[in-house]
């Protein structure tokens, strides 16, 4: 009769554990990503909302959840934090927040680099050099910064002959209306809105530093190494919608105009945002033009303008501080403290058509 009960117990234990098993396997891993208002990650909110995310998701077998984050830097330090499993930022901004904090992130996908969406703009001033002796708006040590000392330097200025007046991104625009401002550094949307007004006038964009403000969806360099389906899903579904927005047709225009409506603009206020952004449209020319040397030439001048600011860290007592690992397996700067990655396994895959 002992015998029988506990047979009985055996078979229910292991008949539990057998359905909890089997529950643990169902249930798909998930993954959190964060995103904020910008032209160039814009994509991240079409191919959420239009199912592309999810369908890749379930291609392999994880769910992935996109979330805006209002504010461009929370959102990166929550990411750094462990909030977020990966976070849309610029390469600075990587660099000099998550990597030299001590995460490893990877740039999984670089969807773009600013062709104009950056730019120094003054009030009734059409030349640069008059920008010596001004206030100039901007979110400090942010990109908006980096374009300003890389503006700077190109007429023989430094940040000497100017005043660094600290501003959110998100009340930067308005800022502009006040009559004491008379110079900004600012991205769009912002950007279109301050053009708004008659008096004002760009001095310096992003053009004439092209490839040096790239637009990164960073992940967790760790997460990404346990789950390489989670970078499948996301580099697929990113080169399906870049195959879409890219498009002339009625698929085209709808893309477009979800993003344009999220993005607080029109169809018309859009295009002019990604006629200023070059974006890889295709992962091909992803990898035509993201060499190693052309990262490594970019990298160093974020480097050099991270460390002469202090966004290294106190212990940073060079540029090459934290260690950047390029798709060719190379490092610039610390090879022991490797804690930024450009890789391009998975956009090899894409190249290849095998994802």
């Amino acid at each position: 009769m002992i015998r029988h009960i506990l047979g009985a117990l055996a078979l229910a234990t292991t008949l539990s554990f057998t359905a909890t098993s089997a529950s643990a396997e169902e249930t798909p891993k998930k993954f959190s990503l964060a995103w904020s208002i910008y032209v160039g990650f814009m994509p991240w909110y079409y191919l959420d909302e239009s199912g592309i995310m999810d369908k890749w998701a379930d291609k392999y077998g994880i769910e992935v959840e996109l979330v805006q984050i209002n504010d461009y830097l929370e959102a990166i330090n929550q990411y750094t934090a462990g909030r977020f499993d990966g976070v849309t930022m610029t390469n600075m901004d990587m660099l000099t927040i998550p990597s030299a904090a001590g995460v490893d992130t990877t740039a999984l996908i670089t969807g773009d680099f600013s062709n104009g969406n950056d730019a120094v703009v003054l009030k009734g001033r059409d030349s640069l050099e008059e920008i010596a002796g001004l206030d100039v708006y901007l979110l400090e040590l942010s990109v908006s910064h980096y374009t300003l000392a890389r503006a700077l330097d190109s007429v023989g200025l430094s940040e000497r002959d100017v005043q660094v007046v600290n501003t959110s991104d998100a009340d930067i625009a308005t800022a502009f209306n006040d009559p004491a401002v008379q110079a900004t550094t600012l991205w769009n949307p912002q950007l279109g809105i301050v053009m708004e007004d008659p008096a004002a006038n760009i001095v310096f964009d992003s053009t004439q530093i092209p490839g040096e403000i790239l637009d990164i969806m960073g992940v967790n360099t760790k997460t990404l190494a346990e789950n390489p389906e989670l970078g499948k899903a996301m580099t697929g579904a990113w080169f399906e919608a870049m195959a879409i927005i890219s498009g002339d047709d009625e698929k085209a225009r709808e893309a477009k105009q979800m993003m344009a409506a999220a993005a607080g603009t029109d169809l018309a206020g859009l295009q002019k945002q990604l006629d200023a952004t070059y974006l890889f449209y295709t992962p091909k020319a992803k990898a035509d033009y993201l060499t190693t040397e052309q990262l490594r030439e970019t990298m160093k001048f974020v480097t050099e303008f991270s460390f002469s600011h202090g966004l290294l860290g106190q212990g940073a007592s060079s540029p090459g501080a934290v260690g950047i690992e390029f798709p060719d397996g190379s490092v610039l700067g610390d090879p022991d403290y490797v804690k930024m990655r450009f890789n391009h396994d998975f956009l090899q895959m894409a190249v290849d058509g095998k994802l």
